[in-house]
């Protein structure tokens, strides 16, 4: 009779792509036995030269093999290599891993002619499917191709879903809660004080479980004009802050004000120095680019909090790719620098001085202005800077720990970027960094986070968001 806790252990054929996409991968499946095939090692070997992120995680990959061949014996290669105890963090797993070992276990059938990787890692699953006749067989690729030809076959394939921080995109934290009218009904326990130039609020009695640190509160359409900024989260009781206004002639920012409710709450969070992470979500034309490098600006050559402003973006191009780029490294970020060069013309508006000023104006901020490659920014400690992170959706998860971390005493960091505009292979909406950081930072303290809805760009760009 077989072992019902057996038959309930999935076989999971693991593709190259997922293990290049997440060396990982080998722990996230619980109980469930891991088998590769031998033509995955082989791709494996062939993709570890560079210093590309899927070169860094092929190798990975291949240290993980090594260090569980090291521990175990060689009859344990037959009967299965134990992942369990590999990864401190992952003690939920308990499956093993085979490897192919017999030519014979990939007798391809006449319709996958060939000597195709892919072919030969269908041929694999279904030589398993044949032999384990009592257990549940998938193929977890990550490759659209391969788990259309497996479904043909009769073969269950799915993606790799581990990385995905949110099932859908629309669970994404926005950064702003809208209160209704029945909120501010009597029975609420009100306090209220101020300390120095602010004003804050203890709210007592309320259910604080969709409430989170340097979140905004607003009220419905129509409702009255409070807008805060919540400072403490409690069991049933919150301290909410009342937000500064942007969007009036006396309060700017470099000379620029907020021209709607999310602009006015994004200003809050830059132009905060406690709080050291923002993230501003927005489709194009929203003012994301403005508005952070208007709080740069001021925090750096007017109120003196950091020394300088460094900006650096992922270089993935949107179509074919230029070629080499000549310089030094700031002149070969240039070309991919053009959304800071637009809103330094805006920025560089003297009040007076005429065209002499504006130049002058214009020097000025670009010389306090940094523009640096990702591609060397491991190994760096950046103190008392203001780290702007552009595009920051094409970005994995792993690439964003890594400049994030760079951020020494002092330092503000503000990733700015628009889900709906990857680039990236292998990156969706779901598993992007930026969704990652969003996701992962709505908890701390010092952090904030606001989805910018409105465009302010102008009526025809607008118009194409909504209707192209």
């Amino acid at each position: 009779m077989a072992d019902k806790g057996l038959n309930n252990r999935r076989i999971l054929v693991l593709d190259t792509n997922v293990l290049m996409h997440d060396p990982a991968a080998l722990f996230h499946f619980q109980e469930h036995d891991i088998y590769i095939p031998m033509i995955v090692l082989e791709e494996l070997d062939a993709a570890k030269q560079g210093l590309s992120e899927v070169a860094r995680n092929a190798r990975q990959t291949s240290r993980f093999f090594d260090d569980l061949l090291t521990r175990a014996n060689s009859s344990a290669i037959q009967s299965g290599l134990s992942l369990a105890g590999l990864l401190q963090n992952k003690s939920d797993t308990t499956g093993s891993l085979f490897f192919q070992t017999e030519a014979g276990q990939s007798a391809q059938p006449p319709l996958l002619s060939g000597t195709i990787p892919d072919n030969s890692i269908l041929a694999y699953t279904l030589f398993l499917i044949g032999h384990y006749e009592e257990r549940r067989v998938s193929l977890i690729t990550k490759d659209i191709n391969l788990r259309i030809k497996a479904t043909l076959l009769g073969v269950e394939a799915e993606d790799y879903f581990n990385d995905r921080v949110l099932d859908d995109i629309n669970l994404l934290f926005p950064g702003a809660l809208m209160l209704p009218p029945s909120f501010w009904l009597p029975e609420k326990k009100l306090e209220s004080w101020h300390d120095q130039h602010r004003t804050l609020y203890k709210i007592k009695e309320i259910d604080c479980s969709d409430w989170y640190p340097n979140q905004f509160i607003y009220p419905e359409e129509g409702g009255a004009g409070f807008e805060g900024i919540v400072r403490k989260v409690k069991p049933e009781e919150v301290t909410v802050e009342l937000v500064q206004n942007y969007g009036s002639k006396g309060n700017r920012a470099w000379g620029i004000n907020a021209r709607n409710r999310e602009q006015n709450f994004a200003l809050n969070l830059l132009m905060d120095p406690e709080i050291d992470f923002v993230t501003l979500l927005g489709v194009a034309g929203t003012g994301k680019t403005l508005l952070t490098l208007a709080a740069a600006l001021t925090l750096t050559l007017e109120e003196k909090y950091y020394k300088e402003i460094i900006m650096t973006r992922s270089t993935i191009p949107v179509g074919e790719d230029i070629g080499f780029l000549p310089g030094t490294e700031e002149e070969k970020m240039t070309p991919w620098m053009g959304a800071l060069m637009d809103n330094l013309e805006v920025l560089a508006q003297p009040g007076e001085g005429g065209e002499w000023g504006r130049l002058a104006t214009n020097d000025l901020l670009q010389n306090r202005i940094k523009i640096r490659s990702l591609n060397f920014m491991r190994g760096r400690t950046l103190i008392n800077k203001f780290l702007i992170i552009d595009e920051a959706q094409n970005l994995t998860a792993k690439q964003m720990k890594t400049l994030i971390t760079r951020a020494g005493p002092g330092t503000k960091v503000v990733c700015l970027g628009n889900n709906s505009q990857i680039d990236t292979p292998y990156l969706t909406e779901t598993n992007s960094g930026l969704t990652y950081v969003v996701d992962r930072f709505k908890n701390w303290d010092h952090a904030g986070h606001i989805t910018l809805c409105r465009g302010e760009r102008s009526r025809l760009a607008d118009y194409a968001s909504e209707n192209l």
